[in-house]
Formats: structure tokens, sequence, C-alpha cells
């Protein structure tokens, strides 16, 4: 038909944000290919490296996490189930920790709680005889907080790490005392697993295996203390691992040299130590001042000593006078630095008492290991023939390390195939009763 207008479809309008976007599209560049080289030259440079650990970390931790997010707070949730009354449990399993390459077959030799983090674990561990091509020393830090079954950290070092502290002041820093007779220093904010720094192998310092290390002092004056399987005792600044800034040799009767498996410095004190030694005996002994050296001297055992724990417990009585030692004789001793004969022998076990901890929080308790895989809890307040708490692992390994946590409500052991045990304790592991 003529002479009928043309009309044209008319757009709808467009608002400011379509318009936007339409603009925004337009404008959008092509996405930029990267070559394999630049891919790879990201992927290994620092800052990815970094980032990537991090974020690994991070997304670990939230995987891992079993939480009930449908919980209903009304009290639907909250009634009371048949079964969850433990109140007459003092030790349950909350979990272990077990690293499939880094721990197994090694023996756990230390552990330490970083006092920033107080969820962090440190633990070192002995070589391992099926893995001859693996670093012979480990140190792992765990996280207790999280349900991540994967250390936070791993380092390493090619002499089996007997001891370990993290540095007190310095919560990035953690030390270990080795077999070859080394101090090495790793640092969790570097990318290195290996230690950033390393004490000589000399005359001037250790020699011989390192079974203790520790940090004394305060924030502006602390130091590394370190004594070796002959005796010597050396003194380090964290800033130099080059040389001992003093070295000590512990020596008894007639000169001799004392054999040191163990030590503890008593609650605030950055002078007096005790030590226990493989012939069995127990000394105090002090690093400054005229009388320098062994002071006194403690007999009752009839083995090597493993393990010796000064009273740690603050409250209104001062019991660091006090301490405990464990030996290959099967017993576990309490004595006074004010008496040379023990008070008392804790006799229950069959096997040899690797290791013995007294409760940070509880001034009555301590905490025992074996090798029958037995863990003890002892209440000197409720009984002194037999202990308040016990529990065999499975399988019966040897506990070689038992630890509190901080807070004194769960307790760890380690054992000789890599395995860290951690049980939380009943109410009474926190009940001061004074």
């Amino acid at each position: 038909m003529t002479g009928m207008p043309h009309v044209e479809m008319v757009k709808p309008a467009l608002t400011n944000v379509e318009v936007a976007g339409i603009k925004l599209e337009e404008k959008q560049p092509e996405p930029l290919e990267l070559s394999e080289e630049e891919k790879h030259r990201i992927v290994v440079s620092p800052n990815f490296q970094r980032f990537f650990e991090r974020s690994s970390r991070v997304i670990e931790r939230a995987l891992y996490e079993d939480c009930n997010i449908f919980i209903d707070y009304g009290g639907v949730d909250g009634e009371e189930k048949e079964g969850d009354d433990k109140s007459g449990i003092k030790l349950s399993l909350n979990r272990y920790f077990y690293d499939e390459h880094w721990s197994k077959n090694r023996t756990v030799t230390c552990f330490d709680w970083s006092t920033l983090y107080p969820e962090l674990l440190v633990a070192s561990y002995d070589h391992s005889e099926d893995s001859p091509h693996d670093p012979e020393g480990v140190a792992l830090v765990w996280n207790t907080k999280f349900k991540k079954t994967t250390p936070e950290y791993i380092f390493h070092c090619q002499s089996p790490i007997m001891s370990t502290t993290f540095a007190k002041f310095h919560p990035s820093l953690i030390i270990g005392g080795t077999y070859s007779g080394q101090i090495v220093l790793w640092d969790n904010r570097s990318n290195k697993r290996t230690p950033i720094q390393r004490s000589p192998l000399s005359s001037n310092a250790h020699t011989h295996p390192i079974y203790c290390v520790t940090v004394v002092g305060t924030q502006n004056a602390h130091n590394i203390v370190s004594i070796s399987t002959d005796g010597k005792l050396c003194t380090w600044s964290l800033d130099m691992l080059s040389q001992p800034q003093d070295t000590m040799e512990l020596q008894h009767k007639q000169a001799k040299a004392v054999a040191v498996t163990s030590m503890t410095f008593p609650s605030g004190d950055v002078n007096n130590f005790v030590v226990g030694s493989e012939e069995g005996m127990v000394y105090a002994a002090c690093r400054h001042g005229s009388k320098a050296g062994v002071t006194d001297f403690f007999e009752g055992h009839q083995g090597p000593i493993t393990s010796v724990d000064t009273h740690c417990a603050h409250g209104q009585f001062n019991f660091s006078h006090l301490f405990l030692t464990s030996s290959f004789d099967w017993t576990v001793k309490l004595w006074s630095l004010k008496e040379s004969k023990p008070l008392y022998s804790f006799e229950d076990y069959g096997d040899y008492v690797y290791d013995v901890r007294w409760s940070p929080t509880h001034p009555a308790l301590f905490a025992t290991v074996d090798g029958s895989g037995r863990l003890d809890i002892w209440n000197l307040n409720n009984d002194t023939e037999a202990p308040t708490a016990s529990v065999c692992i499975k399988g019966n390994p040897a506990l070689n390390r038992v630890s509190w946590s901080q807070s004194g409500h769960q307790v760890i052991a380690g054992d000789n195939m890599g395995k860290i045990w951690v049980y939380d304790v009943g109410e009474v592991s926190y009940l001061l009763l004074f």
C-alpha cells in the first residue's frame, strides 16, 4: 500500500546503570595471555610463594573445621543427651598428630609451647632408619586449635634433633639442639626449611649431643642456655651463634664430668638449675658467682635419669624448691632442694619411666609416661600409691615425652613411632586448691 507512514520500533529506555555497563563492556580489554616462561617466573617468585603458602594454611584450617552451623541456641540442640556426661572421665583422647612422610617411625624427642600463640606446639624428632635419604632431624609445628591434620611448619637439619624450644621473646624463631652438638635456629618467616643460623662444631662449643636447650631471662636481657652430655654448659646470644658468650664444665668428684641427660631451671630463676645424669645422680648447680658449677648432689636413683622438672604452678605458697625426676629404674621421685634424700618415691611402674612434668596450673598434679605406652596423671592430694588417672596407648608404643598445655586442660604424649597423642584432662587439672 502506498501513502502509509513508515514506523520504526522504539528501543526501550536504558537506566544509567545499564548504560554504564554497556560502556564498561565496550572498554573491556582482551585478557592478557602469559607465556609459559612468564607463568613460571610468577609461580617461583618469593611474593607468590609467600601468598600461596599462607593461603594454603588458611584454607586447610577452614576445610578441617567441624562445626554445626545449624545449631539452635533457642534450646532444642542444648538438651542433655544420654551418654554426654563425662564427669567421671579424667583422661579422654582428643586427637593425635602424625605426618606420614615427616614423622613416621621417628621418636619424639622434645616438646615446647609458644608463649605468644599457646595453641602452637613444636615437636622435635630423631632420625628414621626407614628413610635414609631424608634429613636426619625434623621439627614440626602443630596447631592444637584447628582440626587440620598437617603441621603448620616443617623444619629439618642434617643431624637428629634431641631438644627444641621456641625463642621465648622472638615468637617466629625456633631453636634446636642436635645430636652432633650444634645449636640450630629456624625462622618461620623464611621460606627455608633449613636453619638460618647454626653454631660451629668446635672445641669452643658443644661436640656432644645436646639433650637440653632453653631460653632464660627477660625481654631485654635473655640468653639461650644449652648443655651437652659431656657436662659442657654454653650460654648463647640469639644474634650470634658463631661462638658462645660463656662456657662452663660441670664436674663433680675428682673433676669427673657430669654426663647430663636433662636440665630444668626453677620458676623465675636464671642462675640456679638442676640436672639429671646418666649415672643416676641429680646435681644442683649455678651459672654465675663464686660458686659457679655444681653446688650440691642428690642420690636415690639406681639407673640413668631420663627427666627432671621443677615445680612451676604459681599460687599463695612457693613450691619452687620441689622437683621431680624419672629414671630407667622404673621410679619417679619427689625431691626438695633443701633435702639430700628424696621426699617420696612413686613405684607403680613396670617399665622405664621416660618423662615427668608438673601441671602448670595445679600444684599437686603431675604427668608421667613410660616404655609400656602408659600415660599417668598423679594427684598428690588424692593418692601417692597409684595414679589418679591412667591410660594405655593402643599398640603399647614406648612413650618418650610428655607435656601440659599452658591452660592445664590438655596433656600430650609423644611416642617412638612418630605420633603425638593429645588428651583432655578432667576438671581436676585446673582446680586450684589453695
